[in-house]
């Protein structure tokens, strides 16, 4: 590669064809929509970007999922460079018995050098999934230059060992004899008589019958609760897929009680999250609904269509459904960085830029809900998971559905906006915070709602037009409360604007 060129490029591991792309110094790896995605990379970089903690302008990267290499390798350290014109050969090699990975770099035509120049234990399970796209990725950088990136040649391979158990050597003497009495065919076997043959077809008719009436009552009985169950097309690897009874009952290792993640009764019908591991090593979070959910009248066909499509950076990856007799299963992406209350009440104080990041990012999530007719209806720090990024997921939604122009369940989930606003900015959960933060606006002391922790390293102004926000979608009488989208537009309004009209309270 040629001095004065290009940022690099990488090699990528994406579960889709749409998330590469963003120009810049991100080497094609991520881009602005989609830097949720699980995508794994291997960077060789060219280009010193401190933003990103590169060591150097000479270096490699182990990438998971954002353009921040967690580990690096300086290959001036090793005496190699990527600046001069020489062709150089790269192995890439991951192990995932030991979870490792070791990553060589020699010149073309030399053997394998015998040792790595970056090795890492690395566990790639939560980011391979049943189908991925595997290629590079390039960008030339904020240099107005033109750069050209060449590959000359790849492969890529992947093995599973396969186990196999060594037959066993014992022969079993009286099954083999009892069968050879059986089924010989030797003349001194009698053959079956007429009247046999007649009893024999009789049976088979009446069992034949007798399936096809109970397969009939239980169509008849069952259609109302598979909501999910029609024949669609053949769909992208990336949509979401309809997953067997038995695959979900070995993934949560039998529904078992360690695996509950959360419990939710609403209603008179009980929802019970899994942590569920999948047969490819992918990590899922599975949600059980009980009996009385399924038979309620909101469970639709529509409902369910509208849920599979629901796809937004802030809203958890959807990978399938579950429809078997009674049971009705949705399975989500699970995430490993846990739920938003341990970090927001945490012993450490989050910063300002990350909670009103945070703040935004969930009314966009509630808003696009709200655009397909559906509710959140468990609005709260717990219900907001982490991804791989830290960017905040708005998850255990309950799939409450509410007829358009009622404003139920949408104005309650306006409230539990209001709330979650409040704590995010307060830095503790509820518990008389409303009625304080209320008082507080009253006195023309808000400010004093605001996280101590923080300190000065928060803007007061913006700080204080936040909890505005949040105090105007609490207010008493739902037909005051403002509607998501009206939030996301004060939200990205700047603080010169004009001032946020609030309902009395």
């Amino acid at each position: 590669m040629a001095t004065g060129g290009g940022n690099g490029l990488a090699f990528v591991i994406s579960p889709d064809e749409f998330t590469i792309g963003r120009p810049g110094p991100w080497l094609g790896i991520l881009n602005d929509a989609c830097n949720h995605y699980k995508v794994f990379a291997v960077e060789f970089d060219t280009n010193h970007d401190p933003q990103f903690g590169d060591p150097n302008d000479d270096h490699i990267g182990i990438n998971l999922g954002a353009a921040v290499s967690f580990k690096t390798a300086n290959l001036s350290e090793a005496n190699i460079s990527l600046h001069n014109s020489k062709v150089h050969r790269a192995w890439i090699t991951y192990d995932g018995n030991h979870k490792h990975i070791n990553i060589h770099l020699g010149l073309d035509g030399n053997p394998i050098p015998s040792k790595p120049i970056l090795s890492s234990s690395l566990n790639l399970s939560p980011f391979l999934q049943e189908y991925m796209f595997v290629g590079f990725s390039a960008s030339t950088g904020n240099s107005s230059q033109n750069s050209i990136h060449n590959i000359l040649s790849w492969n890529f391979s992947s093995t599973v060992q396969a186990s196999l158990h060594v037959p066993s050597t014992k022969i079993c003497h009286r099954n083999v004899a009892h069968l050879v009495s059986k089924y010989s065919t030797t003349p001194h076997t009698n053959p079956p008589s007429s009247f046999l043959i007649f009893v024999a077809l009789l049976s088979l008719s009446s069992v034949a019958l007798l399936s096809f009436y109970f397969s009939r009552i239980k169509t008849n009985t069952s259609d109302a609760l598979l909501f999910f169950d029609t024949k669609q097309r053949p769909m992208l690897p990336i949509s979401p897929r309809r997953f067997t009874f038995a695959e979900l009952y070995i993934a949560t290792r039998r529904f078992d009680k360690a695996q509950v993640l959360a419990t939710d009764c609403r209603g008179g019908s009980t929802s019970v999250l899994y942590r569920g591991t999948l047969v490819n090593g992918c990590q899922v979070a599975v949600k059980r609904f009980s009996t009385p959910f399924l038979s309620s009248a909101r469970v639709t066909k529509r409902l369910g269509d509208q849920i599979t499509r629901a796809s937004h950076p802030s809203l958890p990856h959807i990978r399938g459904w579950c429809c078997d007799g009674r049971e009705a299963m949705i399975v989500y992406d699970h995430y490993p960085n846990g739920s938003l209350d341990r970090w927001l009440f945490g012993i450490g104080a989050l910063p300002w830029t990350w909670r009103l990041k945070l703040v935004k990012d969930i009314a966009e999530g509630l808003s696009f809900l709200h655009s397909k007719e559906l509710a959140h209806g468990n609005l709260k720090a717990s219900s907001v998971f982490l991804d791989l990024n830290y960017r905040p997921i708005l998850g255990d939604y309950g799939l409450d559905f509410f007829l358009p122009g009622s404003g139920r369940g949408s104005m309650g989930d306006v409230f539990g906006f209001g709330i979650f606003v409040l704590e995010t900015v307060a830095g503790r959960k509820e518990e008389g915070l409303l009625g304080f933060a209320r008082e507080m606006f009253e006195k023309g002391e808000i400010e004093r709602v605001v996280d101590e922790r923080m300190r000065d390293r928060v803007n007061s102004e913006e700080a204080v037009r936040i909890l505005k926000i949040g105090l105007s979608c609490t207010a008493s009488e739902r037909g005051r409360r403002p509607c998501m989208e009206e939030v996301v537009q004060c939200l990205a309004s700047s603080s010169h604007s004009r001032p946020v009209e609030l309902s009395p309270l």
